[in-house]
């Protein structure tokens, strides 16, 4: 872990930005801080080519004190559109070193430390993906949930465009990223409070306000469902679902952060693109 000096500021978050729209691009193009400490917290699927990634993050690492990352479903698609036609571990590992050249906290980074108002907090990126562990009902093994899917036609565009190289399977690269990430988790000092980032929720309980609940199969692993209790979370900060919400879990606040697509956001009471504080929490935030 690396510990950050206290300047006055904000922890913020925002995942699903999807630049690859031009009304999610200006939004971008739009995005502030409020004070030169604050930090924003990107939880994943900021676009799938690595240009659109880099604009995105140099720009957002530009204005905010510091910026962390996590990769979502989209950044590590091999995208027939995309120049960079890398797949599975060696894509990701584009992108960290590419983050590390703007100067972009990702999951392979010591966790910092916020020492801001209302901290102090570990802040943990994580990368974790799935392992079909979050079946449809009736279905018991992954290949049963997804001919449920099929038979649906809700099959996530993973099933073609992430590949898990050189991993046999996404799940086994799952399990592996998981394996370490308890033990770095493991190491945070008993005293301080984390606040996870991950693409998907630790827990399945978010999920079950799905449309199509056979979508859950791409959402997250049951290996995470206690990490919440075991690793003192303060907050899990999390995107995919593209259902913007607060959630408590077992006394522990659950932060769906998404933008989302225009046809999504567009439908929704509140301005599009706003960022979610983490830290300091709301007044009568629990």
């Amino acid at each position: 872990m690396t510990s950050t000096t206290g300047r006055a500021g904000q922890l913020w978050a925002i995942s699903d930005l999807h630049i690859g729209y031009p009304e999610n691009r200006a939004l971008v193009e739009d995005m502030y801080p409020e004070s030169d400490g604050d930090w924003l917290l990107v939880a994943g699927d900021v676009s799938e080519t690595v240009s659109d990634i880099r604009w995105a993050l140099k720009t957002l690492a530009d204005r905010f004190h510091r910026v962390v990352w996590v990769p979502g479903n989209h950044e590590l698609w091999t995208h027939p559109r995309d120049t960079v036609a890398l797949r599975g571990v060696a894509r990701y590992e584009h992108l960290v070193e590419m983050c590390r050249d703007l100067g972009v906290t990702t999951p392979e980074d010591p966790y910092p430390v916020w020492e801001g108002p209302g901290g102090p907090a570990v802040v943990a990126p994580l990368f974790l993906l799935y392992d079909y562990s979050f079946l449809p009902a009736g279905c018991a093994t992954k290949e049963e949930g997804l001919a449920y899917a099929h038979g649906t036609g809700i099959v996530c565009n993973d099933e073609y465009l992430l590949h898990p190289d050189p991993y046999p399977s996404r799940e086994d690269w799952c399990r592996a990223r998981v394996a370490e990430t308890a033990r770095r988790l493991a190491e945070i000092p008993g005293d301080l409070p984390t606040i996870p980032v991950n693409h998907y929720p630790l827990d399945r309980h978010p999920t079950d306000v799905l449309w199509h609940p056979e979508f859950a199969m791409w959402c997250g692993t049951r290996l995470t469902a206690d990490w919440h209790r075991r690793f003192r979370v303060d907050t899990m900060v999390y995107g995919h679902l593209h259902i913007p919400r607060t959630t408590w879990h077992e006394g522990v606040r659950f932060e769906e952060v998404s933008v989302g697509y225009p046809r999504e956001w567009r439908k929704r009471p509140q301005p599009p693109g706003r960022l979610r504080r983490i830290l300091p929490r709301e007044a009568g935030s629990r």
